[in-house]
């Protein structure tokens, strides 16, 4: 659509549906304000996750289909993400919004059983751990710029690797991986079991060290991350789906969260946990959904006592504020306020 526009600037359409329109949840994108320049008499949108993380995003998506119905971008701040208004925003979106849940709709869909695998480091990746920890507190405490959060973020996520593999940051790293070592376990207990998975991760580092450890064992896999070709992923998916032999596909959580279909997977493994469990859930959607004849089961593995435990967490919170404003249960969520720095440098204790 963006390399196109100009072609379609002069027409005017009866309807333009969007599909997966949480593409379109940043209005400040670029693709974002490329579908809203397209010409439509009316406008629909489709997606799983209205919101990810805030409530501007839900704005967005509303822009798209009746601009200037929430008011614009500042007057909505002020009306609801600013204030308690929340009851007052669930009647105007709620004559425009059509939900479904999957079991309403997929009645023969079988379950999904979701479990946590809570791993212990070992010694050695448990110090590096806890140095790190310790330095990047005391970096916070002499840092006074107020507003440096893109510093702290950082320091986030070098923590998440380090849960995953020290060697992802210590290139001269010789010791172990717990997370790896369990991981590798529960694959080959699954393919004994004649089972195949999806593995997801959103470090691509971390993928292609457990695919060495994978050929070290001899087993069969596939991988797709954000460089695959478009038209490689569909072969990809096929092939994994007819052949037997292959059990395991590694898949780029960014890359492969949407649009697959994997129905030949009965197993889906989160390698690590992402800050919004609604880009988990698309993820393992990639199995659990229409054509899977399977219980699918979804592994999430996290590390004991580390940063990964206070994302689950929060988790937690961000699915609060989506079923509040789009579910039925009306209650004042805290979430609706991004994370100040203090609670950001909690993350760290």
């Amino acid at each position: 659509i963006r390399n196109d526009l100009e072609k379609y600037k002069d027409k005017i359409f009866d309807y333009c549906i969007i599909d997966e329109a949480q593409n379109i949840k940043n209005p400040d994108a670029i693709i974002t304000k490329t579908i809203k320049c397209i010409n439509s008499k009316v406008r629909f949108a489709l997606t799983g996750t209205p919101i990810e993380n805030n409530l501007l995003e839900l704005w967005s998506i509303f822009d798209f289909i009746m601009p200037g119905y929430l008011y614009d971008k500042t007057e909505f701040k002020n009306r609801f993400i600013n204030s308690d208004n929340t009851n007052k925003l669930k009647n105007l979106i709620k004559p425009f919004i059509l939900r479904r849940t999957k079991k309403e709709v997929i009645k023969e869909l079988p379950d999904k059983i979701e479990k946590k695998f809570i791993v212990e480091l070992n010694k050695e990746q448990r110090k590096i751990y806890d140095i790190y920890k310790k330095s990047v507190l005391e970096k916070i405490k002499n840092n006074k710029d107020e507003n440096d959060k893109i510093t702290i973020f950082s320091y986030l996520t070098k923590l998440r690797q380090l849960c995953l593999h020290p060697r992802i940051l210590l290139k001269d790293y010789s010791g172990k991986s717990s997370k790896i070592d369990i991981c590798i376990d529960i694959l080959k207990d699954a393919i004994e079991n004649n089972r195949k998975i999806l593995l997801f991760s959103q470090f691509t580092s971390i993928l292609k060290l457990i695919a060495h450890e994978i050929e070290k064992n001899n087993i069969k896999y596939m991988y797709l991350d954000g460089k695959t070709k478009s038209e490689d992923r569909i072969k990809l998916v096929n092939e994994f789906n007819k052949n037997n032999e292959i059990k395991v596909f590694l898949i780029s959580l960014k890359a492969g969260g949407t649009g697959l279909n994997l129905t030949s997977a009965d197993m889906v493994i989160h390698f690590d946990p992402w800050w919004n469990i609604a880009v988990e859930n698309q993820a393992s959607d990639r199995a659990h959904r229409l054509g899977q004849e399977n219980v699918v089961e979804v592994i999430k593995l996290i590390s004991k006592d580390t940063i990964e435990e206070k994302i689950i967490n929060l988790q937690e919170s961000k699915k609060e504020l989506i079923e509040d404003i789009i579910d039925d249960k009306l209650s004042n969520s805290k979430t609706l306020n991004k994370l100040s720095k203090e609670e950001l440098i909690d993350l760290f204790k």
